[in-house]
This record gives structure tokens, sequence and C-alpha cells, in this order.
């Protein structure tokens, strides 16, 4: 295992790719301490009556939710690249243990993205606390300590998408195709659960991958797009599929069919 480990990381490391992706992603830090001092522009404007209904969403969460997209690309990547080249066949031929290669595949690249995304969210919001100051702005007055569970969470959601593009590359064998796959869950389905009657909208936007992280922590995603329908418990089972269920179906499809 530690050779299909150091050949898979030789891979993955020595691709512009996945550069290219680690850059788009922490790339993202700068929009977001910039919306917060446009934001802060506007408040220093406003009267003490208008600050107090002042709204600012929380930017590192944003950015969290954009640089999942460029990390999941980079899981596509990683596994659709050897298969337009062809060079899988070899990858098989010296390592003939496909569920190992899979394996490895999935937790260097799921690595390299929790990496960037905690980065992302935890240097975002530093670098937006920086900027609000001693600003008394309603929702960025609370200790770092209490915001920390949630900005990790939102850090693991991004592994969580790299890892599923891992799957959905292995699975499709199109790079065009898993990316589509990606970007259904990513954008279209929260729009369409909020559009959906009833209780429907909520039920689908509280199983979609971005609405995880603060039902895990028992709140009930207020003001956004998604549904917190789930107990903390069935949430953080939720997210686990998320990666568990997509890998065992490529585990299964790999051994099963020609490379």
């Amino acid at each position: 295992m530690n050779a299909i480990l150091a050949a898979e990381w030789l891979k993955l490391r020595s691709v512009r790719s996945t550069y290219a992706a680690l850059g788009v992603a922490l790339a993202l830090i700068v929009p977001g301490v910039l919306i917060t001092w446009q934001a802060m522009l506007i408040w220093d404007g406003l009267s003490p009556e208008r600050r107090a209904g002042f709204g600012l969403a929380q930017p590192a969460h944003l950015m969290a939710w954009a640089g999942s997209l460029s990390l999941g690309v980079l899981g596509v990547l990683s596994v659709s690249a050897e298969y337009r080249s062809g060079m899988i066949r070899t990858t098989f031929a010296v390592m003939p243990g496909r569920t190992a290669v899979l394996a490895a595949k999935a937790g260097l690249t799921g690595t390299v993205a929790l990496a960037a995304g905690l980065a992302l969210t935890l240097v975002t919001f530093l670098g937006t606390r920086l900027v609000i100051g001693d600003r008394p702005v309603p929702g960025h007055r609370t200790a770092i300590a209490r915001e920390l569970p949630e900005l990790l969470l939102r850090g693991c959601t991004v592994a969580v998408y790299a890892v599923l593009g891992v799957a959905l590359a292995v699975l499709l064998r199109s790079t065009a195709a898993a990316i589509i796959g990606l970007v259904v869950p990513w954008y279209p389905l929260p729009i369409i659960g909020n559009l959906l009657p009833g209780p429907w909208g909520e039920r689908l936007g509280s199983f979609l991958p971005d609405a995880l992280p603060e039902q895990i922590l028992g709140e009930d995603n207020a003001n956004s797009v998604y549904g917190g329908l789930l107990p903390p418990w069935a949430a953080a089972v939720a997210m686990a599929a998320y990666v568990v269920v997509p890998l065992l179906a490529a585990a299964l499809v790999l051994n099963r069919r020609d490379a």
C-alpha cells in the first residue's frame, strides 16, 4: 500500500491541474476579504439605527462553497486525466489491486482538499475579522472558538466534494460528465429545492452537502436556500454517506469492467 500511495502522490503533485485547482481555491481568500472591506465602507456611512439592521453573511462560508467546486474538479481530474491519456491501463498493470488504487487516489486527493479547504475557510475568516476590527457588526462579534466548529466542517465539505469527484470520474470515465455530476448538488439542486412546494423543498435541501455543517451543529440553516430537518447524528451520517457510498459504487464498477 505504501508503494501505491507513493505512486499516486507523485502523480498528484506532478501535474499542473493540481496547482491550478489549489490556486483557484486559495485565491478565493482575496474576494472574501474584499467583500468584507466593501461592506465595512457601507457600514461606516450608516446611522446607528440602520447599523442595527445591517446584515453581512459570513464570507468564509461563501468562499468554502465556491472552493468546493474547484477542489471537486481536482478530484475529477486526478482520475479522468488517466482515462483520457490511457495511462490508467499502465497503472492497473503495475498495481493490479484496483480497490487499493482507488482508495489511495481518494485518500490523497481528499487530504489535499481538506488542507486547502481548512486554509481557505480559516484564513478568510481571520482576514474578515481583521477588516471588521472593533465594529459591532451583527453576527460577527461571536468568539472565534464558537465559530471554529462550523469553519472546520465547511473545510471538511470541500474535501467531500473532492472525494465525490474521484468517485464520479471512475463511474463515468468522462471529465465533462463527472464535473456536471458535481455541479448538480452544488448549485442547481439547492435552487430547485427552494422552489419546490410544501415540505419537499426543505426535505431535499436538508440532504445537500452544503446544508449539513450547520445541521451537524444543531442549527437550522435559517435565511438560506437549504433545509434544516436533520438531527445532528443524521446530518453526520449523510456527510459520511457522500464519501462512502460513491466510493463503494466506484470500487464495484472498477473491479467489474475493463480499464
